[in-house]
């Protein structure tokens, strides 16, 4: 003890001796080490990444091992590499297998050097994670199943309204992919009107899932009927996605009541919470470019009912007004053998007239004669006698000429009436039209096809057409 005392050493040559002891210990030696980094700070003009290495208790999650570590030179080249390749930051909270070397510094202390970093370990923690959170979400949620390799939610079995124009958009308020998206609704080139209310949340960090879950609760709580909700964000690494690979995040999304649509900037691979939702886009402008394009489709249908309908309508004109000429033809064929009929008739009625006035003229002629001879016998008493009986027989024909003539009147109206009602005006006033093609009257439907140019005759109006289609028709299911 007291030659302890009697000969100290500076803490330069107690820490120079530790150095020398470490190194000559471990001079040759590497290691891989599996280890939580923790503390990490990067100086992008030197290339050097300061950070820790830590353990933890996987039961208490109390850290049980810490060491410094630092990376330069080849060292940061293979953080470089393994960003590209995994798509992740070399940050805080990421678990690695790292290969390193023991170094110890008079001032510094103790430390590991980073030589090399094992990619392929990484990629194989976070999708062990996230294989383990999809079989959690199949297992505990019975409005989750996987069917092949896809799955179903409730949310993707929602059918989306024909026009999508109230929307949730949850983003960061300082997200530029945000403002992709509104930009890309605003300046849509059909003119369709959006209304979009923001709900702020941060959206990268899995342990901001619980503010995320807060705005899908504020959404629904609403009260107002959106017609979906559009989550998004900017790019980023990996790591800044882990928040949409969070069990509660995924579970809330696969049961939200109105269609989920995401554009979370992230290109390589799907989160989970993609997998669960309606509809996922790789970006924010995607996003808005289906939204649109959904809206566009429905348009577009309605353009085809459009022009379905004036099809339809051309081909029920061009059917209609075939059976029309041909009424109009028989009609006429009517009308001609009607009058043709009542003609003879006349003619046969004014012959039987003139013989029947011969007749009764010839026979009262007789009578008179008869009547002279009396007369001549007993002059006063016949005379008076054939006066009366004269007098009588011109009152009967008289009579008898009247209601003869009154009865043919009263045919000659009954015709005339008729000949009204079947006349061409008639006809059309009760909806039927003739059609002219270059100002001629057209029966005949064999002289018209498709794109000629017909003038159609109403009542009170005339209409120019273009014949679009033309087919054959028998007239079934004509109802006049």
């Amino acid at each position: 003890m007291n030659t302890q005392v009697n000969h100290p050493i500076r803490l330069s040559q107690l820490t120079q001796s530790i150095a020398s002891t470490l190194e000559d210990a471990f001079r040759e030696m590497r290691f891989w080490v599996i280890a939580d980094i923790t503390s990490h700070s990067y100086k992008a003009d030197k290339q050097y990444h300061n950070f820790e290495l830590v353990e933890k208790d996987p039961r208490s999650n109390a850290i049980i091992a810490k060491i410094n570590g630092k990376a330069w030179g080849n060292g940061s080249l293979r953080i470089a590499e393994f960003e590209n390749t995994t798509g992740q930051r070399f940050t805080n909270n990421l678990q690695v297998l790292l290969q390193v070397s023991v170094e110890y510094h008079p001032l510094y202390g103790l430390a590991i050097t980073l030589l090399n970093i094992d990619s392929s370990y990484t990629l194989g923690q976070l999708e062990q994670q996230r294989n383990a959170t999809l079989r959690r979400l199949v297992l505990q949620n019975e409005f989750i199943q996987k069917i092949g390799e896809a799955y179903i939610t409730d949310n993707n079995r929602l059918k989306l309204n024909p026009v999508v124009q109230r929307i949730a958009l949850i983003s960061s308020s300082i997200s530029a992919g945000a403002e992709d998206f509104r930009h890309t609704l605003e300046n849509n080139s059909f003119g369709y009107a959006f209304k979009v209310d923001d709900y702020f949340a941060t959206v990268q960090g899995d342990k901001n899932a619980g503010l995320l879950l807060e705005k899908l609760i504020a959404v629904y709580d609403s009260g107002i009927r959106y017609d979906a909700v559009v989550i998004t964000r900017g790019g980023g690494a990996q790591t800044d996605f882990l928040i949409f690979d969070n069990y509660r995040i995924a579970r809330a999304a696969a049961k939200f009541p109105i269609p989920i649509i995401t554009g979370i900037g992230h290109q390589k691979n799907q989160s989970i919470t993609d997998m669960m939702v309606h509809t996922p886009t790789k970006t924010p402008t995607k996003a808005a470019e289906f939204i649109i394009a959904h809206n566009r489709s429905f348009e577009e249908r309605l353009f085809s009912f459009q022009k379905d309908i004036i099809i339809a309508s051309q081909q029920l004109i061009t059917v209609h007004g075939r059976a029309l000429i041909e009424m109009r033809h028989n009609l006429a064929n009517t009308v001609k053998d009607t009058l043709s009929e009542r003609k003879d008739a006349l003619v046969k009625l004014n012959l039987l007239t003139i013989n029947a006035t011969g007749t009764i003229f010839l026979s009262n002629s007789q009578k008179l004669h008869v009547t002279a001879n009396r007369l001549t016998a007993s002059p006063l008493r016949i005379m008076n006698h054939k006066n009366n009986g004269l007098g009588n027989l011109r009152e009967r024909i008289s009579t008898a000429n009247a209601q003869y003539n009154k009865n043919r009147k009263r045919e000659l109206d009954n015709f005339t009436t008729l000949f009204k009602m079947i006349s061409p005006r008639n006809l059309l006033k009760k909806g039927y039209a003739i059609i002219k093609l270059e100002g001629k009257v057209i029966s005949n439907p064999e002289m018209l096809e498709p794109g000629m140019k017909i003038d159609v005759i109403l009542s009170q109006t005339a209409l120019t057409a273009t014949i679009q289609n033309k087919t054959d028709y028998d007239g079934t299911e004509l109802d006049i």
